[in-house]
């Protein structure tokens, strides 16, 4: 599954990135400790998390994340929205929590 695809059937709001929109979908990780998430998230992970700093976008390209998903209705800082532009990785926000997003992108098939 693509983001876009994902973006779609979730009806999540893409805020940057749009040129990444193509990456393929592997897998998921949920986590805010972004010492974490660098541990533990695989290349093609979509990354649901609350943060909302430009450093998500440093730890996306380094694990190869497929896209970044802000839950809780958490605003992106325009900082982040620049350097996910520049480096092509999509952010997705939702109102959603994360559990609540994560139960649906199970129903998906994205576990």
């Amino acid at each position: 599954m693509t983001v876009l695809e994902m973006k779609n059937k979730l009806e999540l709001e893409l805020v940057a990135g749009e040129q990444g929109v193509n990456n393929e979908i592997t897998n998921g990780f949920v986590g805010d400790l972004l010492s974490v998430v660098m541990g533990n998230a695989k290349e093609g992970n979509v990354w649901v998390t609350i943060q909302s700093h430009v450093n998500i976008v440093a730890v996306a390209l380094l694990t190869g994340s497929a896209c970044i998903i802000v839950s809780g209705g958490f605003e992106v800082e325009e900082q982040a929205i620049l350097k996910a532009n520049e480096e092509q990785i999509p952010i997705l926000i939702t109102k959603k929590s994360a559990f609540e997003i994560t139960n649906e992108l199970g129903k998906l098939g994205i576990k």
